[in-house]
């Protein structure tokens, strides 16, 4: 009998830490999705370049000068001259033909291309940006592309605030599932529960056992979602090798620590709840639980 009873509180052991670790992924995999959400914004945005175009009696020194002077600036990431002779070059590869033969003359204008930081990258500081760029004598026109910026910004918006919505929303539907799990844990067991409340035991000793129990229940499920949701990145990445500009070490720590924590304390804080619940009521009435 205490075998067959052994055997079946270990199976309830292993079902309800496989049921917690779905539900943990599906937590994992939301969470993942908000944090490269906002490292793809920062990507996208970094990578949108300002075009500095150049006079054309803007001189070695006068140019090396700006570039020092634009590099120095809090807003710049990155920033890099483009000669005429480069863009004569490129451009005679792209078509074929060197519009010099024809033109007589270089038609293309030396410029500074200027990838920003992301937090400039909004209209008021593309704005100021520009604005200061002009007041340089040397500064001929400055391009970069507002549409694309503008709806970039309202898109990162939207999409920030829906990926909130859903986490908040799934946040919620696991602790339901969670909890779920783990009453019925607990409610095979309520009539013991009972019994010990009878003989006198406090509720911090009754508790005690499944406590301990639900807390390795829920750190096997969080390290199982962990390597679930690894191997499935691990995956993405050998199919997509481009992906990996959007993960970093940060991101994959604050992934795993959601996990981890969120499936001990929802564990921990259910078992609570539900052992409570039990003690708290007659014999009579956990008949009809």
């Amino acid at each position: 009998m205490k075998q067959k009873k052994r055997r079946t509180i270990d199976l309830q052991f292993i079902t309800a830490t496989i049921s917690t670790a779905l539900v943990l992924l599906l937590l994992g995999i939301v969470t993942f999705f908000v944090l490269t959400a906002n490292n793809l914004s920062v990507y996208v945005r970094e990578n949108l370049e300002m075009s500095v175009l150049l006079r054309e009696n803007a001189s070695e020194r006068d140019v090396n000068a700006l570039l020092r002077q634009i590099n120095a600036k809090p807003y710049t990431k990155e920033v890099s001259f483009i000669s005429k002779d480069s863009i004569l070059a490129q451009e005679t590869r792209m078509m074929g033909i060197d519009p010099t033969e024809f033109l007589g003359y270089n038609p293309y204008t030396a410029s500074i291309e200027l990838r920003l930081k992301a937090d400039y990258t909004s209209n008021d500081s593309l704005r100021w940006i520009e604005r200061s760029l002009r007041e340089n004598a040397n500064v001929q026109d400055i391009s970069y592309p507002h549409d694309l910026v503008n709806n970039i910004n309202s898109n990162i918006k939207k999409i920030s605030v829906v990926l909130m919505v859903l986490a908040l929303a799934l946040l919620l539907i696991s602790f339901a599932l969670i909890n779920n799990t783990i009453r019925l844990t607990i409610y095979s067991q309520r009539f013991l529960l009972h019994t010990m409340k009878l003989v006198g035991a406090g509720w911090g000793f009754i508790r005690k056992p499944f406590m301990i129990r639900n807390f390795w229940i829920g750190l096997l499920a969080g390290i199982l979602a962990i390597l679930l949701l690894g191997g499935g990145m691990y995956f993405m990445l050998r199919y997509e090798p481009m992906l990996i500009t959007l993960l970093d070490m940060r991101t994959m720590i604050i992934v795993a620590a959601v996990i981890l924590v969120f499936g001990i304390l929802i564990t921990m804080l259910c078992a609570r709840i539900s052992i409570n619940r039990f003690l708290r009521m007659k014999a009579g009435d956990l008949y009809y639980v």
